[in-house]
């Protein structure tokens, strides 16, 4: 069954667009959620969960699922894929602090259903009316395509006819302490994906056909599995986060282009391969054509992660 990539959402303070992943703006303030998607439903939720609202509701308006009127296709159709690292991370860390110098008694019952491991995907789901399956990823550097491979597996295996993956990263002093001070994108990036099927029965224009998905230990073998199931090199190869501190040879994919979204936008960790993916359908807009390779992982024996995007002419 071909996956297509139907919509895209971006939220950064460089970037409101897949294309704005390649060229992005000039300095920008941060997102302020309230001007993008209102202030209702925003009280109580963490920055993580109010970034991925403004998120979703850019990919499902621009897939075509969603407008003022609200979902214009049956919920129980739509599944829901987070992936996030640090997402509700000052939460947590308010709570520990709170019962360690008072008692538990003294936490905050706002911050109780925030202190949930899957609050993002949930609070999405329950905001838009997604009632098809719901997964949150916490998974590490391959945590973002992890779910975009999830998303797909959803939908080919019959669970759901399209699902909204989201990679969203806030950036605050709990994350920072956790980082060492490295500053995170601040901002949220969303796919929808589903069945080729889906998108012709609903007139929707599918920019990008989702590829091979390959995982395992080390970066360099991962990309060499890639290659052999695409039988071609790619055109251009997003990085992965922690390219500069790995080993890979500067031979590996010599020649191709390089695009390092880490370089621009900060930390993308959880939130990195559905950016990474964004960006590929970003490129195919500007009129890049060629497979694209979304990475993540190191050439150590940590698991490593690619995806290859193939562009494909609007409708």
């Amino acid at each position: 069954m071909t996956v297509v990539v139907s919509g895209v959402g971006v939220v950064l303070p460089r970037a409101r667009s897949a294309p704005e992943l390649m060229t992005p703006v000039a300095e920008a303030p941060p997102v302020e959620p309230k001007d993008l998607v209102g202030r209702k439903g925003l009280r109580y939720k963490d920055r993580a969960t109010q970034l991925a609202y403004c998120a979703a509701d850019a990919a499902l308006r621009h897939a075509g699922l969603l407008d003022d009127g609200g979902l214009r296709v049956p919920g129980g159709s739509v599944a829901v894929v987070a992936s996030s690292n640090y997402g509700n991370l000052d939460t947590i860390c308010r709570a520990i602090d709170t019962i360690a110098e008072q008692t538990a008694a003294a936490g905050s019952a706002m911050d109780l259903p925030n202190a949930s491991s899957n609050v993002i995907a949930s609070s999405v789901a329950i905001r838009f009316g997604l009632r098809g399956p719901n997964l949150m990823l916490c998974n590490g550097a391959t945590s973002g395509l992890d779910a975009v491979h999830w998303a797909a597996t959803l939908i080919r295996g019959g669970r759901a006819s399209r699902a909204l993956v989201l990679g969203v990263e806030p950036d605050n002093e709990s994350v920072r302490a956790f980082t060492g001070g490295a500053r995170t994108i601040d901002g949220a990036a969303a796919l929808v994906v589903e069945s080729e099927e889906s998108a012709a029965e609903r007139g929707a224009s599918a920019p990008a056909v989702l590829g091979d998905y390959v995982r395992g230990a080390g970066l360099g073998r991962t990309l060499e599995r890639l290659a052999e199931a695409t039988g071609d090199r790619p055109a251009l190869w997003h990085l992965p986060e922690q390219r500069a501190a790995t080993a890979v040879p500067d031979t590996l994919l010599e020649g191709v282009d390089r695009h390092d979204l880490a370089e621009v936008f900060g930390l993308g960790s959880g939130a990195l391969g559905v950016l990474q993916c964004a960006a590929a359908v970003g490129w195919f807009a500007q009129g890049g054509s060629g497979p694209v390779y979304a990475t993540a992982g190191t050439d150590a024996d940590d698991a490593s992660a690619g995806i290859a995007l193939h562009g494909r002419a609007a409708a």
